[in-house]
């Protein structure tokens, strides 16, 4: 297409630029400026469709397809972020340890002044580990970058999952690309 817009990524997640990428979108990375503390939403879908939104309206570009989106991992009613330390992130490990969680992620896509946002939903089981197993884990794979301290693609620590893939990874490109096409800048693979 000679008439492609220029793409904005609203975030610097390598995983997220990956999948971009596996795409056939190229863009530019932006960190977002905006402090992700200030939102408040009761509901998980409303708080990652909230912060995409904010990530991709923190992108001034009205020529662009800017793209922001945000993952969370919900366990029951108990949110797990990125751990700040190593000894969060076992924490984490060890209350996620053989069991479900649901790992939300929003997305927003903003492009000539309107904005689609959407919500994917999934359901991962952590296999059950040792604290050994944890600790190992931990220190080899550093996931003090990733929502629940772990990442899908390390193929150490998840039993099974329900759903998207891509979405556990933190950007559901199904979804992604059928927005995309709607609204006319992408004719690419899913």
């Amino acid at each position: 297409m000679s008439n492609t817009p220029k793409f904005i990524l609203a975030s610097t997640s390598p995983r997220r630029k990956e999948i971009l990428t596996k795409m056939g979108i190229e863009f530019e990375a932006v960190s977002p400026n905006f402090n992700e503390g200030s939102v408040y939403e009761r509901s998980p879908e409303k708080l990652v469709k909230r912060l995409s939104l904010e990530k991709a309206n923190s992108i001034k570009d009205d020529a662009a397809v800017v793209i922001g989106a945000d993952t969370i991992v919900l366990k029951g009613f108990k949110r797990y972020n990125k751990p700040e330390t190593e000894e969060r992130a076992i924490q984490m490990l060890k209350e996620l340890n053989g069991a479900w969680h649901t790992v939300y992620t929003g997305v927003t896509v903003n492009y000539q002044g309107k904005s689609n946002s959407f919500v994917v939903k999934s359901k991962v089981r952590i296999k059950k580990l040792s604290d050994e197993q944890i600790k190992k884990y931990v220190d080899e794979s550093k996931p003090l970058d990733k929502a629940g301290a772990y990442g899908i693609q390390d193929d150490a620590v998840v039993e099974e999952y329900k759903g998207s893939y891509s979405n556990i990874v933190g950007l559901p490109r199904e979804k992604l690309a059928e927005v995309l096409e709607k609204i006319g800048v992408y004719y690419g693979v899913h």
